[in-house]
C-alpha cells in the first residue's frame, strides 16, 4: 500500500515539473512524511494564456482598463483537499499595479496601466496551504489601446526661403510620431486655415510645398504662419473609437530678393530761400529708400535739370544747397529735379525713381505791424465825446494808420479790439500791408457816463499766417461827457407810514428817496407830492422827508387812510413818481353815546330786551363796548349781558304774579340807568335811563306790533295803501250800484238828466244797455292805479335796500349827525305813559349832561386833484420817445358823514354805513392793498 502511495506522489510531481518547465516558473516542493501519512504541497490550475482563471501566465490586460477592475482570479488546489490561500507580491523596486484577495484569489487592478511606459509587468503568484507554499513568477502583458497623440519631431518649424521661390517647390517636410500601435499608430497630416493660402502638405509624407500659380512677395507679406495638423488612423480607447490629433504652427520667413525699385519718401518737396541766405545755405533734404526693405541697397543721388547753376545736391545725404547769393536769382520759383538710384555690388546704378522738388524765394518776416497817428508812430490813442453815441456810428476823432513793410503772407495780419463787453468794433479785421483803422460803435448801452467816466481798450494787430506771430498793441482813451440821460428813480415803488391820530402838526412821517446817477443840475432831485388827500401832508423839497402840515390834524374816525404821490423831478425836468399809503392810528378819543338818553323798551316775560350804544372809535377795541346796569329799583330783577346789551329777568321771575309781589304797581313798569362803556385805554363812559314796561305774551304781541311799525316804514307805507285802495273799491262798488239804479229810472223817465258831463253822457248813452261794460271799464281803471302803485313801491323798496348795502367790504367810519334828527315812529295814544323817569334823571345829571353832548368835528379838507404831466416829447426836444407820460393807477376813497339810523350792532362797536366813490385800481395796487390787509387785519 505504501509502495503505490509512493508511485503515486512521485507521478504527481513529474508532472507538476513538467508543468512548470513549459511556463519558464520554478517550484518548491517540500515533502513531509509523517507517521503512517505523507504532506504535498499545492498548485494552481493552468486554463492557458486566454483564460482569467488560473496563475495568470502569459495573463494579457488593455492599458485603458480603469482601476478597480477585477481583472483575473488565480485558482488552485491542495491535493490533501485542504483550504488554499493565495498571494501577489512584486520585485522589489516596481510599482505595484495589482493586489490579490487571499481568499477568493481574485486580483483587482489598482493603479492606472501604459503601455507605452512598460508593455510587460513581472509579478510573483503563490499558493499556500498553511504548511506548504508555492510561489511562481509570471509575466502579464499589457497591450495597446489609442490614447496617445502624434508628436511633432524639430519643434520649432521655422523656415526661411527666398521670395522668388517658384510655386510647386518642396521647402519643408513635417515629420510627427505616434506612439501607439496598429492605425493608432499610424499618422497623417493636412493643414488648418479659414482663410486661403499659399502652401499645401502632402497628407502622408508630410511635405510642405508652395502652391502652384502662387508666389511669394516680400513686400506684401514678408512672413507666413501655416498651422498643420497630423492625427492617427484611430483606434479604441476604453470601449469607443477615438482618433488622436495635435497641431504646429510653420513659420515661413519670406527673405528679400532685390525685385523692387526705391522709392522717394514724403513727397511732394518743397524748399525755400529767404533774402538773407547765404552761399552754401540748406534748402532741402530728399529722402529715398530701397523698395526692397529685407536686403536693402545704398542710395545714390543726383540732380537731372531744373539746377540753372543756382543748386547743388549730396549724392550720398540728399541735402540740396544754394551755390549763389540770392540777391543774384533771376527767378522766384525753381523745379528741381532729383534722381535717386540703386548702388549694386558692382557700384553700378541699378532701378532708380524720379521727383521734383519746388524751391521758391520768399520774403524774410522781419517787420512787426506798426500803428501811425497825424504825426508818425503812435501807441496810444485818446478821443472825447459824449455818452450814449447811436449804434453804428464812426467815432471819427481817431486818425489811426497801422502798416507792416513785409511782402506777401508775412505782411497779411488781422485788427481785433480787446475791451469791456461788445462795446465798439474795428473795421477792417483783415489787412494786407496797409490799411486806414475805423471804429464804430456797436452797443450803444456801454458807453455811459454813470458807469464810468474814461472808457479803454486794446488794439490789437497780429500776424495770421508766419511762425513768428509778430504783433503791435495800441491803447484807445475815450474820455465820456455826460448828459441827462437818466430819470429819478425811487428807492421803492410804494412807501407805507403810519401816524397815530391827533398826532401834532409837523409830525414827520417817512422819508422818500429818488437817485439820479447823473451828474451835475442833472443829478440833484427835488421833491414834490400830489394827489387826493396832500393837502394835509408837506415834504422837503431836497431831502424827502414827509410830515403833517402845521395847521393839520388827523382823525382815523373821519379818515383812516391817505394815499397820494411823491414826485422826484431832476434840474431839467425829467421825473418819476412813487405812491405814498398813510395809515391813521386810531386812539381811544370817543366815549360811547346812546341813541336817546332815555330808552323805552317792552319786555315779554321770557324774552329778552336790547339796547345799544355806539363808539365813533375807528378800531378795536377802542370801539369794543360793555355793558352795565348801574342803578336799579329794585336792583335784583334784571341780568345783563355785558357784550351783547341784551337785559333779561332773573331766571326765578316766570309769571306776572311774581311782578307784583315784587312791586305794589298794577302798570309793572321799571326804570334802569345803564352803562356802555369802551375797552380803549383810556376807557370811557356813558350812561343812560331805559324804562321797560313788563306785560304777558298776547298784550305785548299787540303792544310790540303797533310799537315795531316806527322800525318798519314800508310796512306802514304799505297798510297805507291797501287802505286807500280799499276805499276806492268801496267807492267804485257803490257809484256802480247807483249808475244802474240811475239807468233803470232813466230808461222809466227818459226826461231825467242824472248825468250833466256831455262825455261821460255820450258814453253812458251808449253803453246804456251794457251795465257790465261800464262795471269792466271801472274795474281796469282801478287795476292800473294799483299796477302803478305795487310798481312804485318795489322801486322805492330796491332802491333803499341798495343805498343800505356796503360796497366794498372795507372800513366805513360812522359820524354822528351835526343835528340829528329824531327816528320816525307810529306810536298808539292809548298805550302811551310817561313812567317812573323822573327821579333817576334828577340823581343822575352826570348822565344825562354826558348822553346828550355830541362831540361834532370839522369834515376834512378836499383834496386837489393830480396835476397835468410835463410838457411831452413833442415840445422838448431832448426828452426820449419812450418817456412819454404815464397814467399811473391809484387806490382813493372818501367818506361821508350820514344820520345812522338804529340798527343791529356787532361785538366789535356796530356796523358802520357810508358811502364811498373809488377809482380804478391797478394790478400793482391792488396787491399792495392786500399785503396792507394782511398785516394790518386789527383796522379792517
Amino acid at each position: 500500500m505504501k509502495r503505490q502511495e509512493g508511485t503515486r506522489v512521485w507521478w504527481l510531481l513529474v508532472a507538476a515539473s513538467l508543468a512548470r518547465l513549459a511556463s519558464g516558473t520554478l517550484f518548491l516542493l517540500t515533502s513531509t512524511f509523517k507517521k503512517g501519512q505523507s504532506d504535498y504541497a499545492p498548485y494552481f490550475y493552468d486554463h492557458g494564456p486566454s483564460s482569467t482563471h488560473g496563475n495568470m501566465a502569459l495573463f494579457s490586460i488593455s492599458e485603458d482598463t480603469p482601476v478597480g477592475t477585477h481583472v483575473y482570479t488565480l485558482n488552485g488546489t491542495d491535493p490533501e483537499e485542504d483550504p488554499v490561500r493565495f498571494g501577489l507580491t512584486f520585485e522589489k523596486g516596481s510599482r505595484e499595479y495589482f493586489k490579490v484577495d487571499p481568499k477568493s484569489g481574485n486580483v483587482t487592478l489598482i493603479q492606472e496601466l501604459d503601455r507605452e511606459k512598460q508593455a510587460e509587468i513581472s509579478a510573483l503568484v503563490s499558493i499556500t496551504d498553511g504548511r506548504n507554499k508555492v510561489v511562481e513568477t509570471v509575466r502579464i502583458f499589457v497591450t495597446d489601446a489609442n490614447d496617445e497623440q502624434p508628436e511633432y519631431r524639430n519643434l520649432p518649424f521655422i523656415i526661411d526661403i527666398p521670395e522668388d521661390t517658384a510655386p510647386g517647390s518642396s521647402i519643408y517636410k513635417v515629420q510627427a510620431v505616434d506612439k501607439d500601435m496598429g492605425s493608432g499608430g499610424s499618422v497623417s497630416y493636412y493643414l488648418q486655415s479659414s482663410v486661403p493660402t499659399k502652401f499645401t502638405i502632402d497628407g502622408h509624407s508630410g511635405v510642405l510645398r508652395i502652391r502652384a500659380n502662387e508666389t511669394l512677395d516680400y513686400e506684401t507679406t514678408p512672413a507666413h504662419f501655416v498651422t498643420v495638423v497630423a492625427k492617427d488612423g484611430g483606434g479604441k480607447y476604453k470601449g469607443m473609437h477615438q482618433v488622436m490629433s495635435s497641431t504646429a504652427t510653420i513659420t515661413i520667413n519670406v527673405v528679400d530678393a532685390q525685385d523692387t525699385p526705391p522709392s522717394f519718401v514724403g513727397t511732394p518737396y518743397f524748399g525755400y530761400i529767404y533774402e538773407v541766405s547765404l552761399p552754401g545755405s540748406e534748402i532741402f533734404t530728399v529722402y529715398a529708400k530701397d523698395g526692397d526693405q529685407g536686403n536693402p541697397n545704398p542710395i545714390h543721388y543726383s540732380i537731372i535739370n531744373g539746377s540753372d547753376g543756382v543748386f547743388d545736391i549730396n549724392s550720398t545725404s540728399g541735402c540740396i544747397s544754394l551755390t549763389i547769393h540770392p540777391g543774384q536769382l533771376r527767378s522766384e520759383l525753381f523745379e528741381v529735379r532729383v534722381k535717386a538710384s540703386e548702388v549694386g555690388e558692382s557700384e553700378e546704378p541699378m532701378d532708380y525713381d524720379i521727383t521734383t522738388v519746388t524751391v521758391r524765394v520768399v520774403d524774410l518776416n522781419n517787420h512787426p505791424p506798426t500803428f501811425y497817428g497825424e504825426n508818425g508812430p503812435q501807441n496810444r490813442f485818446e478821443v472825447t465825446m459824449f455818452e450814449h453815441p447811436p449804434a453804428g456810428e464812426i467815432l471819427r476823432g481817431f486818425k489811426i494808420t497801422v502798416n507792416d513793410s513785409d511782402q506777401g503772407a508775412n505782411a497779411k495780419f488781422k485788427l481785433r479790439l480787446v475791451g469791456p463787453g461788445r462795446v465798439l468794433r474795428v473795421v477792417p479785421q483783415t489787412v494786407l500791408n496797409e490799411a486806414q483803422v475805423t471804429i464804430i460803435v456797436e452797443d450803444t448801452s456801454g458807453i455811459d457816463y454813470e458807469k464810468g467816466s474814461t472808457l479803454s481798450f486794446k488794439l490789437l494787430a497780429v500776424e495770421i499766417d508766419t511762425p513768428e506771430r509778430f504783433s503791435a498793441t495800441a491803447d484807445i482813451v475815450i474820455h465820456l461827457l455826460d448828459t441827462n440821460d437818466n430819470v429819478p428813480a425811487f428807492t421803492s415803488e410804494y412807501y407805507i407810514a403810519r401816524i397815530a391820530e391827533n398826532s401834532p402838526g409837523g409830525s414827520s412821517l417817512v422819508s422818500v428817496t429818488a437817485i439820479d446817477p447823473d451828474s451835475g443840475p442833472w443829478g440833484e432831485v427835488k421833491y414834490t407830492i400830489y394827489g387826493s388827500g396832500s393837502d394835509l401832508f408837506s415834504i422837503h423839497y431836497s431831502s424827502g422827508v414827509i410830515s403833517t402840515q402845521p395847521w393839520a390834524s388827523l382823525d382815523a374816525e373821519a379818515r383812516s387812510k391817505y394815499n397820494f404821490y411823491v414826485k422826484a423831478e431832476d434840474g431839467e425836468g425829467e421825473y418819476s413818481l412813487a405812491e405814498v399809503f398813510v395809515t391813521v392810528l386810531d386812539l381811544n378819543d370817543h366815549s360811547p353815546e346812546f341813541l336817546e338818553s332815555l330808552l323805552e323798551k317792552t319786555m315779554i316775560i321770557g324774552a329778552p330786551v336790547r339796547i345799544e350804544a355806539v363808539d365813533e372809535d375807528a378800531e378795536s377795541p377802542n370801539n369794543v363796548i360793555e355793558y352795565s346796569i348801574m342803578k336799579a329799583d329794585p336792583n335784583n330783577i334784571f341780568d345783563i349781558d355785558c357784550n351783547t346789551g341784551e337785559i333779561n329777568l332773573k331766571p326765578y321771575i316766570k309769571s306776572m304774579e311774581i311782578i307784583h309781589n315784587i312791586t305794589q304797581q298794577h302798570d309793572c313798569k321799571w326804570s334802569l340807568v345803564v352803562e356802555a362803556r369802551d375797552r380803549g385805554s383810556p376807557s370811557f363812559s356813558t350812561t343812560a335811563v331805559l324804562n321797560i314796561d313788563i306785560t304777558e305774551a298776547i298784550k305785548a304781541r299787540i303792544v310790540s306790533y303797533f310799537l315795531g311799525l316806527s322800525k318798519r316804514p314800508l310796512t306802514v307805507f304799505g297798510m297805507c295803501v291797501s287802505i286807500v285802495i280799499t276805499l276806492i273799491l268801496v267807492t267804485v262798488c257803490i257809484s256802480t250800484i247807483l249808475y244802474c239804479n240811475a239807468v233803470k229810472k232813466s230808461r222809466i223817465r227818459p226826461e231825467s238828466n242824472y248825468i250833466k258831463t256831455p262825455l261821460m253822457a255820450a258814453f253812458l248813452k251808449k253803453n246804456r244797455g251794457s251795465p257790465m261794460k261800464v262795471l269792466g271799464m271801472v274795474t281796469g281803471i282801478i287795476s292800473i292805479l294799483v299796477g302803478a302803485t305795487v310798481f312804485l313801491s318795489t322801486a322805492m323798496y330796491l332802491r333803499n335796500t341798495k343805498s343800505n348795502r356796503i360796497t366794498p367790504a372795507r372800513r366805513i367810519i360812522r359820524r354822528r349827525p351835526r343835528h340829528p334828527e329824531p327816528p320816525w315812529s307810529f306810536r298808539m295814544p292809548i298805550f302811551r305813559d310817561a313812567g317812573p323817569a323822573g327821579k333817576f334823571l334828577v340823581d343822575d345829571p352826570e348822565g344825562s349832561s354826558v348822553a346828550a353832548a355830541t362831540r361834532m368835528k370839522p369834515p376834512p379838507p378836499n383834496a386837489p386833484c393830480l396835476p397835468p404831466p410835463p410838457p411831452s416829447a413833442s415840445s422838448s426836444g431832448n426828452v426820449k420817445t419812450s418817456e412819454r407820460p404815464r397814467v399811473l393807477p391809484t387806490i382813493s376813497g372818501a367818506l361821508a358823514s350820514r344820520s345812522f339810523k338804529k340798527t343791529k350792532t356787532s361785538r366789535g362797536g356796530g356796523s358802520r354805513e357810508g358811502t364811498m366813490s373809488s377809482a380804478l385800481v391797478s394790478e400793482l395796487k391792488m396787491k399792495l392793498e392786500q399785503k396792507i390787509n394782511e398785516s394790518n387785519q386789527g383796522y379792517y
